[in-house]
């Protein structure tokens, strides 16, 4: 096993995150079956209590597994220079495949956990907590994979060694890679240039429409934007942001602009992508409680904020994704 400090601090924060979810879901199961707001009973106030607990402890849990996507990430470049043929991220998931379902998992998770937070965010702002039994139910639903991304990531880490030959981004991310990386480094460059300008724009136009309008199959329609926006995003950056970054018209390859050579801008260009993308579907999940009484304003108010956040961060990724094509010299075609 690799015994790199990030690799340590994931499996650790992983085996946490497992025992406290655990526990949380043995805590969730007995609120599901026997919480009564309109009851006075002592099992009532001991449920609400620990309610209380329940929220604090997966709000760490889940903030944990959003940024841990990340730092998963920043682990893969560091550890990448141990592995003969490896050049960056890509390298070091090539020395495990398991670390690619890894990455998947996280991805899904980010937006499980951030969608939690925000229900439970709401369920808070209600003095009757109308959402306490859906937020439970819901954490049924995302321990399962919390559990398999903690095991699969051990599992990962587990099996690295430095003896392994890997192969690098570029017999991955290439026009002749017959995977579905290659296919999306091959997609012409004029047309993603257009679809993808045109997605960022109906998606901030949609964002700002739903600041104005009630009506919730505008905001509907913009959480469905957002959903399409960010494959959209993420094929674009594999078929043309990443080249200008590069200035090689062969390299497409998303992880290596997270590495210092090119100023670590691969960080804030996924993270303002992943932000943006969620917030106008927190907006939509938040609309499907906005006809509960005690929800109306706290709904009205955060769907604001979010829809004013999702602009901004869509704006900041749009801006470093065209920074290169606007000021290099560089020209693919």
């Amino acid at each position: 096993m690799i015994l790199h400090p990030g690799a340590l601090a994931l499996i650790t924060g992983a085996v946490l995150c497992f025992s406290m979810t655990a526990y949380a879901v043995v805590l969730a199961l007995k609120i599901i079956w026997h919480w009564d707001i309109s009851s006075s009973s002592e099992l009532q106030l001991a449920l609400e209590r620990r309610t209380y607990l329940i929220s604090t402890v997966m709000n760490y849990v889940m903030g944990f597994e959003i940024l841990s996507l990340f730092l998963y990430v920043y682990t893969l470049d560091s550890i990448h220079v141990l592995f003969v043929g490896a050049m960056c991220a890509t390298g070091s998931l090539n020395a495990n495949p398991i670390g690619w379902y890894v990455l998947y998992t996280r991805i899904a998770i980010f937006f499980l956990s951030a969608t939690w937070i925000a229900i439970n965010y709401l369920d808070g702002q209600a003095e009757d907590y109308p959402l306490v039994k859906l937020k439970y139910k819901f954490l049924l639903f995302i321990a399962p994979m919390i559990f398999l991304d903690g095991y699969l990531e051990i599992k990962y880490f587990a099996g690295l060694k430095p003896d392994v030959i890997t192969s690098c981004c570029g017999s991955l991310f290439s026009d002749e890679s017959k995977k579905v990386a290659g296919s999306l480094a091959g997609l012409p460059i004029k047309p993603m240039m257009y679809v993808f300008y045109c997605a960022a724009a109906t998606l901030a136009a949609l964002s700002a429409l739903s600041m104005k309008v009630k009506a919730s199959i505008v905001k509907y329609l913009t959480s469905f934007a957002s959903i399409l926006f960010f494959p959209i995003a993420i094929a674009s950056t594999i078929s043309f942001i990443s080249i200008y970054y590069y200035e090689l018209p062969t390299h497409h390859c998303p992880f290596d602009i997270l590495q210092g050579t090119y100023n670590y801008v691969g960080y804030p260009l996924f993270v303002s992508l992943f932000g943006g993308s969620f917030f106008p579907v927190a907006s939509g999940v938040a609309e499907l409680f906005g006809s509960v009484p005690s929800l109306r304003e706290p709904v009205g108010k955060a769907q604001k904020r979010w829809y004013v956040v999702s602009i901004i961060l869509i704006a900041i990724f749009v801006g470093f994704s065209s920074w290169p094509i606007v000021f290099s010299g560089f020209t693919p075609f």
